[in-house]
């Protein structure tokens, strides 16, 4: 598809790339054809394991050693990048094309400063060197909007929010002032006002350099936001192709149709989302007919046993799918929405009482100096916090990266030592209990965390993970019993049980997600710390998960301790909501109270950060200066008082 350019910076020709495995090859990238122009920002939307990274990997010519290019042209600038010798790639590589990879903290070296990783980039395409280079990796880092740069410029990878990382990651790639940057899911895992900075950072230098985007994502909002053109790519394949305002307005493809519909809102809250039915198939299988049919609601005898052809609907629309074209098998209806639908399942008890309560909770961290390793301070991660949780409920946590939501979790499971305050679970003071003592909680407590690749043991295979729980905690099931529920969780959460004898590297990153969250629900907690478990999962997927947590939470009584930048998922899913800055709680109330009618200006400052897929329900983005202050050194008074638009004399005294 092209806007009127005669020569595109991007052309992809039938682009294949298969992966050995077993001697059965997997056809990653299937026959993959789109162009991008200059100055253009082109989204490829899709579920996890559609082949969005594996395409960005072969263009960059980065594959595993078990992947290869068995087909196809990626003209570049002119120049066909498949036939470069590697010598020539590396010149191209980082220089005129840059990516920011999907995981910013497997992505750095942790054992190189952040400036050193910059320098290195600099050092190996520009004549820059010495002094001159850490200049301009100064110059670099306070580009993307990092304070302090050239103290900065001297740390490693952990001493950095998830947000700051995938900002150096940015710093990086832009080193060389690319033409053309590929962006692998860029905003996921950060919350809505650093997801809004970065966004806005990426059209500033797209602005300024007239570099065009390849934008990798599954986030519809940042779809909405950013993207000139959108490909939406199934099981190896592009099955749509649009101008963005024909895409949100016609979606045509039954897959794209399903994503819309997958999409949490307020309004369809007590009732199920529109899910996907099973997952994408096997790219190991030979393909006849239409890839998506097995899912389809619409897919009649033909879809199974001819594959579709690309049916240009307009000039600037293109869909493969059998509904459309001479010989179309039936219609779809009009709107690219579709409603949600109401289960019509109740509660079966409605329980009020507090399962969970926390009383003035504080984790403050100790700061060591000298040769004694003498206390020198205190990082105070979380500062005299309240909450309450009852059973069958929902607190969602919502805030700024760093800000101590994750901490407050680890804190109330007793992961981390608490410096003050109570957790009372049920009519128990947990916060007093020795370690023996608490053990026979952590049945009853268990957590999904943030990042499922950190957080699952890599040399143990799915049936072991899920199953861990079950045996050190000592639930009392045969081992044959353990297997079936095993086998049992995997389907729950949109897993097949044959992929129990795998390793976690041999799943995509919302796969992983998804073992985590049956290893979490294996034991039969009666409350579960949710740590962003939705954040590296596609708009299909995460109706699953949120339909699933649901569905149990109305079976079973769970509670759920939510914590999340996702919006719209706090609207369908949360009963309450906690907005948390710099280790207090400035807001809390119920869904309707916090969200329609925030009173903080911290609250309506990270309202206004989401991004919507309804322009006119866009609202301008209260931009906040700076960043968080340190924890270690609060201000005085409210926390936000440096960073508010609204503080007077009595904010910067008064708490």
């Amino acid at each position: 598809m092209t806007n009127g350019m005669t020569q595109p910076l991007l052309q992809v020709i039938d682009l294949a790339t298969w992966i050995d495995a077993d001697g059965t090859p997997l056809r990653a990238v299937d026959g993959l054809s789109f162009e991008i122009q200059h100055g253009e920002t082109f989204a490829l939307l899709g579920e996890s394991g559609c082949g969005k990274s594996m395409t960005a990997l072969s263009l960059m010519r980065l594959l595993p050693d078990a992947a290869r290019v068995v087909g196809g042209e990626v003209n570049f600038n002119g120049r066909d990048l498949l036939t470069l010798p590697e010598s020539a790639m590396r010149e191209v590589r980082g220089n005129s094309m840059a990516m920011i990879f999907q995981e910013p903290a497997a992505s750095l070296n942790p054992v190189l400063t952040v400036g050193a990783q910059i320098r290195e980039v600099l050092e190996q395409h520009t004549e820059l060197r010495g002094n001159a280079a850490r200049a301009r990796c100064v110059e670099l880092l306070e580009a993307v909007g990092i304070p302090d740069a050239t103290m900065r410029a001297d740390e490693y990878p952990f001493q950095m929010s998830g947000g700051m990382k995938q900002r150096v990651m940015i710093a990086s790639a832009l080193a060389c002032n690319p033409s053309l940057l590929v962006a692998d899911e860029p905003t996921t895992a950060l919350d809505v006002t650093i997801q809004a900075q970065v966004l806005d950072l990426l059209r500033k230098m797209q602005q300024e350099r007239g570099m065009s985007i390849l934008l990798i994502t599954h986030d519809l909002g940042v779809v909405a936001e950013m993207a000139h053109s959108v490909a939406v790519m199934y099981a190896g394949e592009i099955v749509e192709v649009a101008t963005r305002e024909t895409f949100f307005s016609r979606a045509a493809h039954p897959y794209s149709r399903k994503l819309f519909e997958a999409l949490p809102r307020g309004d369809g809250r007590g009732s199920a989302l529109a899910v996907i039915p099973g997952v994408v198939p096997p790219l190991s299988r030979v393909f006849t007919g239409c890839r998506f049919a097995d899912r389809c609601d619409h897919a009649a005898a033909k879809c199974h046993t001819s594959p579709p052809e690309r049916i240009a609907l307009s000039e600037d629309h293109i869909v493969r799918c059998h509904l459309y074209g001479h010989e179309s098998v039936g219609s779809l209806p009009s709107g690219a929405s579709g409603t949600i639908v109401s289960t019509g399942v109740q509660p079966p008890f409605q329980a009020h009482e507090a399962l969970l309560a926390v009383t003035d909770l504080k984790v403050h961290f100790p700061i060591r100096k000298g040769i004694f390793r003498s206390v020198a301070g205190y990082v105070r991660a979380v500062d005299g916090v309240d909450l309450e949780i009852p059973s069958h409920r929902t607190l969602a946590l919502v805030g700024e990266s760093g800000c101590g939501k994750t901490t407050i979790g680890k804190g109330i499971l007793r992961l981390l030592p608490l410096s003050g305050g109570e957790v009372w679970f049920g009519a128990e003071n947990i916060s007093a209990l020795s370690h023996q003592r608490m053990r026979k909680h952590r049945k009853d407590l268990q957590i999904i965390f943030q990042d499922p690749y950190s957080s699952l043991n890599p040399r143990m295979r799915v049936t072991e993970i899920v199953e861990e729980g079950l045996r050190s905690l000592g639930v009392d099931e045969s081992s044959g019993e353990r297997q079936r529920r095993v086998d049992m969780l995997l389907e729950q959460v949109g897993l097949s049980s044959d992929m129990r004898y795998r390793y976690p590297h041999e799943f995509s990153g919302g796969q992983r997600q998804r073992i985590a969250i049956a290893r979490a629900l294996a034991v039969q907690p009666r409350l579960i710390v949710c740590d962003e478990p939705t954040s590296a999962l596609d708009v299909s997927v995460q109706a699953q998960i949120l339909n699933l947590l649901r569905d149990l939470q109305q079976r079973l009584g769970l509670a759920y301790l939510f914590i999340t930048h996702n919006i719209s998922v706090v609207e369908y899913l949360a009963h309450h909501v906690a907005v948390m800055y710099l280790g207090r709680i400035v807001e809390t109330g119920t869904v309707d109270e916090v969200l329609k009618s925030p009173k903080h200006p911290y609250t309506q400052a990270l309202l206004s950060a989401v991004p919507v897929i309804d322009p006119s329900k866009k609202t301008e983005v209260m931009r906040l200066q700076g960043e968080l202050p340190s924890p270690s050194n609060p201000p005085r008074g409210c926390h936000f008082n440096p960073r508010c638009p609204k503080a007077g004399a009595l904010c910067k005294q008064i708490y």
